[in-house]
C-alpha cells in the first residue's frame, strides 16, 4: 500500500531503527533507504527494504525522485532519517487523504522534549523571510492542534505522505533545489492543481532537529539559493495571499 523513502547522509543507527519501525507497520510495502554517502549499516534482511548506494552525494529531491522509481504502490511517504515514530501514524494520514481534494498530509512533529515543531507553516512573502532573521516566529499556526485536520499552506518535509499518481502528476520534487526549499515548492504546485495539503492533528512523530543552515555557512548558501529559485519559479510566491487565492480558484475549477 505505501513505498516510504528514507535518505541517510551517515545518520547510522539512527536510520536503521527507522528502518526497523517501518518495516514493522502493516500498510509499508516497501523501504527505499538510500545512502546518499558511504556508510556501514547493520540492517534487517527482509525482502520489502531496497537500498541504493550513491556514487556521489545528491540533493533531497533528487534522491527522493529516483526513489518513486521503485515505488509501485498507491502511496508514497518521504521520511526524514532523524525521526522517530511513536505510534502509527499512516492510518491518521490515510484517512486525511481520503479527501479526493487533499494532495498531501503530514502529522504533527514534536521535538525530542516533547515541544510542538514549526512543521506547518504558511507561504512565506520575501518581508516575512526578512523578519524571521530579526524573531523567532516561523509563519505557523497556533490554532492548529485545535482541530482535527488543519490545512496549512505547507507542510515540512521531514515526513509526508502522497498518492502516488499525485506525485507523479506534478513530477516530484524539483531537483533545481539542492537542500531547502523543496518541500514549499512542492506544496505550493499541489495547491496549483487544485490540491490542499492536509494537517492530521490525530498523528506525530518525534524529529531531532538541527537547524544546520543557520549555523554553517555553506548551509546558509544553500539556503539563500533556494529561496532565490523558489520566488523566481512564480512571481505569485511573492505575494502569498495572491497565491492562495490561485489555488482555491483552481480547486473550484477542477472540481
Amino acid at each position: 500500500m505505501i513505498t516510504v523513502s528514507i535518505v541517510s547522509h551517515g545518520h547510522g543507527p539512527m536510520v536503521v531503527k527507522l528502518t526497523h519501525q517501518f518495516l514493522q507497520l502493516p500498510q509499508v510495502s516497501c523501504v527505499v533507504l538510500t545512502l546518499n554517502i558511504e556508510e556501514a549499516l547493520e540492517l534487517p534482511r527482509d525482502q520489502r527494504l531496497r537500498v541504493i548506494k550513491n556514487g556521489m552525494p545528491r540533493g533531497f529531491g533528487a534522491n527522493h525522485n529516483a526513489a518513486f522509481d521503485l515505488c509501485h504502490t498507491a502511496f508514497y511517504c518521504i521520511a526524514n532519517p532523524d525521526i522517530e515514530i511513536t505510534d502509527n501514524p499512516f492510518p491518521a494520514l490515510l484517512l486525511g487523504l481520503q479527501d479526493p481534494s487533499a494532495g498531501v498530509a503530514a502529522p504533527l512533529v514534536r521535538g525530542p522534549n516533547g515541544e510542538l515543531e514549526d512543521s506547518w507553516r504558511r507561504f512565506p512573502s520575501p518581508l516575512d523571510i526578512a523578519s524571521k532573521l530579526l524573531s523567532s516566529h516561523r509563519g505557523t499556526y497556533s490554532e492548529a492542534t485545535l482541530h482535527e485536520t488543519f490545512e496549512p499552506d505547507w507542510a515540512a518535509g521531514m515526513f509526508l505522505l502522497f498518492r502516488a499518481k499525485d506525485y507523479l502528476a506534478v513530477n516530484g520534487f524539483d531537483e533545481g533545489y539542492f537542500l531547502y526549499y523543496e518541500d514549499v515548492d512542492i506544496c505550493a504546485r499541489l495547491r496549483g492543481t487544485g490540491h490542499k495539503v492536509v494537517g492530521c492533528t490525530g498523528t506525530e512523530i518525534v524529529h531531532q532537529a538541527q537547524r544546520s543552515s543557520w549555523r554553517q555557512w555553506s548551509y546558509f548558501l544553500h539556503h539563500l539559493a533556494s529561496i532565490w529559485r523558489y520566488y523566481t519559479r512564480d512571481w505569485r510566491r511573492v505575494f502569498p495571499a495572491v497565491l492562495r487565492r490561485a489555488t482555491r480558484a483552481a480547486r473550484i475549477i477542477r472540481c
